[in-house]
C-alpha cells in the first residue's frame, strides 16, 4: 500500500517554504507555482533533499544483503514499468510495522516489517509495484494545483508529522499536526483515491510483466486487511487509504484476467525474511526457539527456517552449532551468496578471520563488485588486522555506491585503523552528508583539509565543501 500521505505532505513543504520561514527546512526552488507539473529533474532534487532530512531523524537498517535484494527486485519491476527517470534511491526503515512509501524523485522506502507480512516474493512485489506505479504516473505533480489551494502549514508541524507517519505507521503522525492541518491532509487524500485505483491497476500490469504472480496482489491486500482487523490500532496507511472489500474484489477480478501459472518460490525472499525475523526478535535466544519451532512444525520455507536458526545461533554466541548448520546449507547450495557471507561472518566471530578473508576473496573473483560480498570482505579484512587493504577495497566500492551511508561508516573506521586520519574525516563527512547532519559534515571536512598533504586531496575536499554549501541552500538544519 503506497504511503501517498508522504507525497501530499511533501507537496506542502514546497508550497509553504516561504510562509514557514526559510531557516527551518529549505528545499530547492522548483519553479513557478503556476506550473501544473514539475520536471523530473526538479522532482529528483526535491526527493534527495527530503531523503537527507528523513535519514537524519529515522532509524534505517544497514544490511547490505537485504538492501541488495530489495534493490534488485525494485529494478526488476521498474524495467517493466513506464517510469522514465530511473535514478532510484532505496531507504530501508528499521521498523517492524507493515508500511512502505514513495517520494517524488525516485525515493522508495520499505519498512523492514513489510517482509514479515508478505508470504512470498510476489506479495512483497505487489506493494513495490504499487509504489512504482505512483511514481511512473507522477501522481505528485498531477496533484500540485490542488495543493496550492490548501491552507499553508507550519514546517515544524509538517516535518514532525511526516517523520512519525513514515516511521511508526500509526496515527501518532496525524496527532503531531493541528486539527486544521489534519483536515487539509484528509482532503488531499480523498483527492488521491483515484490515484490509488490507477496504481492498483498499473501495479498489477508491472507485476505480471516482470514474471510474478498477479494473483498475489489480492492475497497480499487480504493479508493487510486481516492484519488491520487484528491490530489494536489501525495502521496509518490503512486509516488514510482505506483498503475495502470492494477494492480487494476489484483486484481479484483483475487478477483473473491473467492465467494461473506454477511459479517456483524464490529462496532469496525467504532468506531475507528470516534475516528480518532474527533482527526484530526480542532476544537471540527467543529467535532460536522460534526457528526450532518452525523446523519441527510448519514453515513457509524449511531451508530459510534453518538459515534463520543459523543467524540466531550466531547472535546468541553459539558459533560451533551455527557453523555446523551453515555447512548443512552449503552442502545443498554451495554457491548461495547468503550462505557464503554468513559462513564468513561465523568464522570471524569464532576468531578465524583469515579463513573468512580467503573464502570471500575467492567468491569475489566470481562476483566482482557485488556490494554485499564486498562489504563482508572489507569487514573480514578489518577483523584480520588488514585495515589498509580494507580501506582500498571500500574506496573502490565507494565509486560504485557513493550514496551508501553504511559503506562510508565502515570506511571511516578502517581509515582510522590504517592511520589515514584525513581519510577518516573525509569518510565521516560523506556519511554525515548522506544523513542530513550538515554541520558535523562541515566540521569533518575542515579537519580533513587541515590534515591534507597534497594539492589534489585539498582540491577534492574544497569541492566537497562547495557541494556542502549547495546542500545547505536546499536544506537548513
Amino acid at each position: 500500500m503506497i504511503k501517498f500521505a508522504g507525497q501530499c505532505l511533501l507537496a506542502a513543504v514546497l508550497f509553504t517554504a516561504g510562509a514557514a520561514g526559510g531557516d527551518q527546512f529549505k528545499l530547492p526552488d522548483l519553479g513557478q507555482g503556476g506550473s501544473s507539473l514539475f520536471s523530473p529533474e526538479q522532482e529528483h532534487r526535491l526527493g534527495r533533499a527530503w531523503l537527507r532530512k528523513f535519514r537524519s531523524q529515522v532509524p534505517t537498517l544497514d544490511d547490505p544483503l537485504l538492501h541488495d535484494y530489495l534493490e534488485n527486485l525494485i529494478y526488476r519491476l521498474v524495467s517493466h514499468s513506464e517510469l522514465q527517470d530511473r535514478r532510484l534511491q532505496l531507504v530501508v526503515v528499521d521498523n517492524p510495522v507493515l508500511n512502505a512509501f514513495a517520494v517524488p524523485g525516485g525515493v522508495i522506502g520499505v519498512h523492514s516489517g513489510l517482509l514479515l507480512y508478505a508470504h512470498s516474493e510476489a506479495e512483497l512485489a505487489t506493494v513495490l509495484a504499487h509504489e512504482i506505479a505512483h511514481l511512473s504516473q507522477r501522481h505528485f505533480s498531477r496533484g500540485v494545483e490542488r495543493q496550492q489551494q490548501q491552507q499553508p502549514w507550519t514546517m515544524a508541524g509538517m516535518l514532525a508529522g511526516l517523520v512519525l507517519i513514515a516511521t511508526t505507521g500509526s496515527s501518532a503522525g496525524m496527532a503531531a499536526l493541528s486539527a486544521a492541518q489534519a483536515a487539509t491532509l484528509e482532503s488531499q487524500l480523498r483527492f488521491s483515491r483515484s490515484n490509488e485505483q490507477e496504481a492498483d491497476r498499473i501495479g498489477m500490469q508491472i507485476l505480471a510483466a516482470a514474471g510474478l504472480d498477479p494473483h498475489a496482489a489480492p492475497a497480499m491486500f487480504e493479508r493487510m486487511l486481516a492484519a488491520s482487523r487484528r491490530a489494536s490500532q489501525v495502521p496509518e496507511f490503512l486509516r488514510t487509504h482505506p483498503l475495502t472489500e470492494n477494492r480487494i474484489s476489484d483486484t481479484r477480478s483483475r487478477a483473473r484476467k491473467y492465467p494461473r501459472q506454477v511459479r517456483p518460490e524464490t529462496l532469496s525472499f525467504h532468506l531475507m525474511r528470516a534475516r528480518v525475523q532474527v533482527h526484530h526478535a526480542d532476544t537471540p535466544v527467543q529467535a532460536v526457539s522460534e526457528f526450532r519451532g518452525e523446523l519441527e512444525g510448519q514453515s513457509l520455507s524449511r531451508e530459510a527456517a534453518l538459515y534463520g536458526l543459523v543467524l540466531a545461533l550466531q547472535d546468541s554466541g553459539q558459533s560451533a552449532e551455527a557453523r555446523r548448520e551453515i555447512q548443512r546449507l552449503l552442502d545443498f547450495h554451495p554457491n548461495q551468496l547468503e550462505y557464503l557471507i554468513t559462513s564468513a561472518a561465523i568464522e570471524v566471530d569464532a576468531g578465524d578471520a583469515q579463513a573468512a578473508v580467503q573464502n570471500l576473496a575467492n567468491v569475489l573473483k566470481l562476483h566482482p563488485g557485488n556490494h554485499a560480498l564486498t562489504m563482508a570482505y572489507a569487514h573480514a579484512l578489518q577483523q584480520n588486522g588488514q585495515a589498509h587493504i580494507a580501506e582500498q577495497v571500500l574506496l573502490g566500492q565507494s565509486r560504485l555506491r557513493p550514496e551508501d551511508s553504511g559503506l562510508w561508516y565502515l570506511l571511516a573506521e578502517v581509515s582510522g585503523l590504517s592511520g589515514n586520519i584525513a581519510g577518516l574525516h573525509r569518510a565521516r563527512a560523506e556519511y554525515f552528508m548522506l544523513n542530513g547532519v550538515l554541520d558535523e559534515a562541515g566540521r569533518q571536512l575542515e579537519y580533513a583539509l587541515r590534515l591534507s598533504r597534497d594539492h589534489r586531496s585539498s582540491a577534492l575536499i574544497s569541492q566537497r565543501m562547495k557541494d556542502l554549501e549547495e546542500l545547505r541552500s536546499q536544506m537548513e538544519l
